[in-house]
């Protein structure tokens, strides 16, 4: 199966940048769609973007339009979210998901997860 590391996180004040990272382990990533995830206390697990393996479709959540860019370096077996002008309420625990060729918002579309990489904004 699958398996999958992110990293990347930290601490950040608000307005700043952060870029995760989501590589593959034993696997190419070039022929699964990629999602990006969050779970923050007390709130609701939220989907954040995702990248199909074609790269014809990327994926928004509203809240984090216009900031986050997803991408992938197939050459890397890595894919990429890009978060700028970072505010307190994406403070979150990060995970990235695969699944096979196209995105889905939902989780249980998702076969394989990666560990998560904490997000702190915060000044």
């Amino acid at each position: 199966q699958l398996q999958l590391v992110e990293s990347g996180g930290g601490l950040v004040q608000p307005g700043g940048s952060l870029r995760l990272s989501c590589a593959a382990s034993g696997f190419r990533l070039d022929n699964y769609a990629i999602g990006w995830f969050r779970q923050a206390p007390g709130k609701e697990h939220e989907a954040v973007s995702c990248i199909s393996s074609t790269e014809l479709a990327k994926h928004y959540a509203d809240s984090v339009k216009g900031r986050f860019t997803i991408s992938r370096d197939n050459a890397k077996n890595t894919v990429y979210l890009q978060m700028n002008s970072l505010k307190p309420e994406d403070t979150a625990i990060y995970y990235c998901a695969a699944r096979g060729y196209y995105c889905s918002n939902s989780r249980s579309q998702f076969n394989s997860w990666g560990q998560g990489t904490q997000v702190t904004v915060s000044s």
